[in-house]
Parts: structure tokens; sequence; C-alpha cells
């Protein structure tokens, strides 16, 4: 099953960061991974949290906020990991719209979050071909 990111959408301003981050904060959720993406005068930062859904209610009366399901999918933290991924993927002719990347809890584990056109398909040809992918339940503290 897919996984919830996170997504908020900031003014590109100072102090609009630090505040989204202590707002996520101060829900107890630990951010597990988060990108941000910007454009002249707003930014989206992405974030793959612990209890995305308690964090989007906290959060919704003052952010921009909405939950998408992403792909995260496991790989060895060594050159070359990220491209057997990619290559299931093109070979079932799922797109990619954005990815990003972060490390595990475990030595040498990183996975990479991928936002595809099929998320189910995605984690089913992922997981035909051995590859591991995480779920909400798996983000928990």
């Amino acid at each position: 099953m897919a996984i919830s990111q996170l997504s908020l959408f900031l003014m590109n301003q100072p102090g609009q960061l630090v505040d989204a981050v202590g707002a996520i904060s101060g829900t107890g959720a630990n951010i597990r991974a988060m990108s941000i993406a910007e454009a002249n005068d707003f930014g989206i930062l992405r974030a793959i949290v612990t209890n995305s859904e308690a964090v989007c209610n906290a959060l919704k009366n003052n952010y921009l906020i909405t939950r998408t399901p992403v792909v995260a999918a496991k790989m060895d933290d060594r050159t070359g990991a990220l491209f057997p991924i990619l290559n299931v993927l093109n070979e079932a002719n799922i797109n990619i719209e954005y990815m990003y990347a972060f490390t595990g809890t475990g030595p040498d584990e990183a996975y990479v979050v991928l936002r595809v056109n099929d998320p189910d398909t995605a984690e089913a040809v992922l997981h035909a071909a051995g590859i591991g992918t995480l779920s909400d339940d798996n983000l928990k503290i």
C-alpha cells in the first residue's frame, strides 16, 4: 500500500519554512523525508511523516495542505541501486512525475519516493520484482 505524502503550499518568504516545520513537529510527528520545490512566489514542502492523517488534520486550518499517495521503494544505499527500480517501472510503462530519496534506519538502507501515475500497479510490479515498499504503518514511531 502506498504511503501518504503531505504537500504544504508556502509563500516564498522568510519564516514560512520554519513555521511549517514547527507546526509539523508540534503534532509529535517525525519527519522521515522532505523536499522543497519552489516557484517565484510560493514553494511546495513535500514531506513523509509519521501519522500523516493527524498532521494533516492539525495543519489544515492554517495551511493549504494535501495528502498524496506515493510509492517508497526500498533500495540498498550503494552505487547503481536506483536503476533496477526505474527499469522495472519503465518496463511496466509507469510514468514518474517526480522523486526524491532518503536514508533508512538500517545500515546501507535507502528509499526512493516516487510520485507515479498508478501507485497500485507500481507497487505490484516492484513487489513482483522483489523490491520492497513502505506503507504508512511502517512509518509509525
